[in-house]
């Protein structure tokens, strides 16, 4: 019998990935505290839409109140999958149902393993980003994939050891994966981590504040700009951190610090709108959702951790700063979304 795979959190990313893995034939079980979501789950299955078609599917799903039927049926391995400020009362929430050789996988934006290791410990806490995976839940039970896979030309999930060494543990994460799309174990979890984070600070905020779509921004000049300045930026934290960089949507991190001072940068735009082609019209970040569906955003988890690390290392960066500042006023009400918010900075 294969492990018991837990996604604490089926919103966007818990219901795609824990959907695909129950498609597979995986042991799935999706707990969320949104019940209209569960319950339909329950009642109806899974609706999964992606570039390759539409798929019904059957997981397991819970409701908070009813995960403490997993005493019965310890867990295995834990996706936290929630929101970055979610993830202590999630990891607390979850771990006293783990195996005694469980452990937990964050599965989200920002960089939460040390929050979830204050929780469980560090020897039970696995990393894994996922890559330019563009989901959405649009309806209760239904969960949408806007972006093409990553397939051979991008690897989407990538899973690491805080430690760097290739376990078991992390090849097999890395295997069941592959059924959702491509995957792989990782020596430089935080590398490839600071990286991906790099790659949501240069759109989330922005298409939280524009309203704008990924294809839209792309398409503005002015915009294409803003993203490479706030990429340098957070290039820099992530070097004086001695991180070991990946490649931010495909070019090599250093590219984009020389791009923000005019070299290469036609090149950069030009990636910018050939990336941007491969979502479908309606696609949005996480935080652009989170500004739709009146949520409260993952802003203080995302350009606000290049903040704070680069006082840290003293290293300036006003443009995430500034970006910051209206994504918050934005979140509150106070401005509405639109390009003319976004003037301000660009």
């Amino acid at each position: 019998m294969g492990k018991s795979l837990v996604f604490m959190g089926a919103g966007a990313v818990g219901s795609y990935v824990g959907g695909m893995l129950a498609r597979a034939g995986e042991a799935v079980t999706l707990i969320d505290p949104w019940p209209e979501h569960i319950q339909r789950i329950k009642e109806q299955g899974l609706l999964i839409t992606d570039a390759q078609g539409e798929y019904q599917v059957s997981p397991k799903a819970l409701h908070l109140h009813e995960v403490q039927a997993l005493t019965r049926s310890p867990i295995d391995v834990a996706f936290v999958c929630v929101k970055s400020y979610d993830t202590r009362w999630a990891t607390m929430f979850i771990s006293d149902y783990l195996a005694p050789e469980g452990y937990v996988v964050s599965l989200q934006n920002s960089i939460n393993e040390e929050l979830i290791a204050g929780i469980v410990g560090w020897g039970r806490v696995v990393g894994c980003i996922a890559s330019n995976i563009g989901v959405e839940v649009y309806e209760p039970g239904h969960v949408v994939r806007t972006s093409s896979p990553g397939g051979s030309a991008h690897t989407v999930f990538r899973v690491g050891e805080v430690h760097g060494a290739i376990t078991p543990r992390v090849e097999y994460l890395a295997a069941i994966l592959g059924h959702v799309d491509s995957a792989k174990a990782t020596t430089n979890l935080w590398g490839e981590r600071w990286s991906k984070l790099v790659a949501n600070c240069m759109g989330n905020g922005v298409q939280a504040v524009s309203g704008l779509g990924s294809k839209e921004m792309a398409q503005n000049p002015e915009i294409r700009r803003l993203l490479i300045r706030l990429a340098a930026e957070a290039v820099t934290v992530g070097e004086a951190l001695g991180y070991t960089l990946v490649p931010v949507n495909g070019f090599e991190a250093h590219r984009w610090k020389a791009a923000a001072q005019g070299e290469g940068l036609e090149e950069l735009e030009m990636a910018l709108l050939q990336k941007a082609e491969g979502s479908t019209d309606d696609g949005r970040s996480s935080t652009a959702q989170d500004i739709f569906k009146g949520r409260r955003t993952e802003i203080d988890f995302l350009n606000g951790i290049v903040v704070a690390k680069g006082k840290e290392v003293g290293v300036g960066v006003p443009t995430h700063e500034a970006l910051m500042s209206l994504v918050k006023a934005v979140e509150r009400g106070d401005l509405a979304p639109g390009v003319s918010t976004l003037k301000t900075i660009l």
